[in-house]
């Protein structure tokens, strides 16, 4: 799977319907609710860094952690003029290795569903666990069944003065699969890259059970960016657990 090699010049450009101020104000309620008040976060999955910079800009200390280089090299950009300026680190989730521990940690747009193997993901809820403090803070959001159900056998276009995306999606039930056709104009000529990504369906019991097992407390669920009751009918859900604290 060669996610984000070409996409990443893009990505920005493909995702302005993504609030990500909204998204921070999410956290900061939750944050609230859970009487924390994280001075050290963890942005797991920061792609290009967009919400690593927005949270910057509220005042947090923050790591970004990306699997894509070109992705980092896109969050280096952003954020090169920004003081402090976060610390950009190229690991795997599941291979997540920090200097010490983050008070909070976010993984969002469905990046926990890019771990396709079940294994992996519960080593990479293992390792946030690991660095977090005592009585931190770890949010995330899944796609859920009915997203990728909907999703299935769809065909997608989105289009700018000098690319144009094409993407389809297959879904068999367990992981959904991608495949881009991204055509980049350069002089008169359009050059045709091709990606290929996967997310895995991974449903919220499980996930909460496996919280649990390796020792985290608090296990909430919440419907995308809100607070009332999950109805069964989201596309995304978010997760939040706490570490627990130490006798």
């Amino acid at each position: 799977m060669d996610s984000y090699r070409f996409l990443s010049s893009y990505y920005n450009r493909f995702t302005l319907d993504v609030a990500y101020p909204k998204w921070a104000d999410f956290f900061e309620q939750i944050f609230a609710q859970e009487n924390l008040k994280p001075h050290l976060i963890l942005d797991l999955a920061c792609g290009t860094g967009t919400l690593t910079a927005e949270l910057t800009m509220r005042g947090y200390e923050v790591i970004g952690v990306d699997a894509s280089a070109e992705m980092l090299m896109q969050a280096m950009e952003r954020t090169i003029d920004m003081n402090p300026r976060p610390l950009f680190l190229n690991q795997l989730m599941q291979e997540l290795d920090l200097y010490g521990t983050v008070d909070a940690c976010l993984c969002c747009l469905d990046s926990i569903n890019y771990i396709t193997d079940p294994t992996m993901l519960r080593e990479c809820l293992r390792r946030v666990e690991l660095f977090l403090e005592p009585e931190g803070v770890f949010i995330f959001d899944i796609n859920t069944l009915k997203k990728f159900q909907d999703i299935n056998d769809q065909c997608y276009v989105r289009e700018d003065d000098d690319v144009y995306c094409v993407w389809q999606t297959e879904f068999d039930g367990e992981v959904c699969r991608y495949d881009f056709d991204i055509f980049e104009q350069v002089g008169g000529l359009w050059r045709r890259n091709q990606e290929s990504h996967e997310e895995r369906y991974y449903a919220a019991e499980a996930l909460v059970s496996w919280l649990q097992e390796i020792g985290f407390i608090q296990v909430k669920l919440y419907p995308d960016l809100s607070f009332g009751s999950l109805t069964g009918q989201e596309d995304r859900i978010f997760i939040s657990a706490r570490k627990r604290k130490i006798k």
